[in-house]
């Protein structure tokens, strides 16, 4: 691929965004999603409840970290499985995740979830992409953090953190979220595609920021072509 940085560089660049992250951020885990999961494994363990990655990941899309979190926490505490969260009445559950950005439409997908999970696995999340793809209010940037914190599948998510820095950093050389997943399914060594995403979305909120990024204090900066960069701090 045109312009993409060789291996073995993809490890040592994600290697130096862990260790600048745990000096950022000591005591906490890469993202709030994975907080909200609840485990506190590593990611890509398979050691997460894959019911309660999918509540959260669910809740996540178009919302902050702090907030999905907190969010996620309450609906879990009030209905820690599909049996019951399928009993609650959909106001209820957009009562709990609210303020979650989309939450009324984010409520009716989590209680259709709920009633199909029940209907069609006996309560448990399946494992498989099609499977998942069926759930209401699942794409495939849910299925894959699914398959990847909650089974321990390999798969890339690509939201529009990893979108934006592989892109920057030269990794790929593409106009969505689609295409980047694909290209980096072709160049990225297998063994970092499920920590990737839990790596940029907190590189992405606190030193590659969409506007103006922090590359004077990046670590990862001279292994970064900066594509598309226009204007820096």
């Amino acid at each position: 691929m045109r312009g993409a940085v060789r291996s073995p560089s993809y490890g040592a660049v994600l290697g130096a965004m862990g260790r600048h992250l745990a000096k950022l951020f000591p005591d906490s885990l890469p993202t709030a999603l994975a907080a909200a999961a609840g485990s506190g494994a590593a990611p890509g363990s398979g050691a997460e409840d894959p019911f309660r990655v999918l509540v959260s990941t669910i809740i996540s899309t178009r919302t902050k970290d702090a907030v999905t979190s907190a969010a996620a926490g309450r609906l879990l505490s009030a209905a820690p499985d599909a049996r019951r969260l399928a009993a609650l009445p959909e106001s209820r559950i957009a009562h709990l995740i609210f303020p979650a950005g989309f939450y009324r439409t984010k409520a009716a997908n989590l209680r259709a979830s709920a009633r199909l999970l029940l209907e069609r696995y006996a309560g448990r999340v399946p494992e498989g992409m099609e499977e998942l793809l069926e759930l209401p209010g699942v794409g495939r940037k849910v299925a894959n953090l699914v398959r990847g914190l909650g089974f321990g599948i390999a798969g890339i998510c690509v939201d529009t953190h990893v979108h934006r820095i592989s892109n920057r950093l030269g990794w790929v050389e593409t106009r969505d979220p689609a295409g980047t997943e694909q290209a980096l399914m072709r160049v990225l060594p297998r063994r970092y595609w499920i920590v990737v995403n839990e790596l940029m979305v907190r590189w992405g909120q606190s030193v590659c920021t969409p506007l103006s990024p922090h590359c004077g204090a990046c670590p990862v900066a001279g292994a970064c072509r900066r594509r598309g960069v226009t204007r820096t701090r």
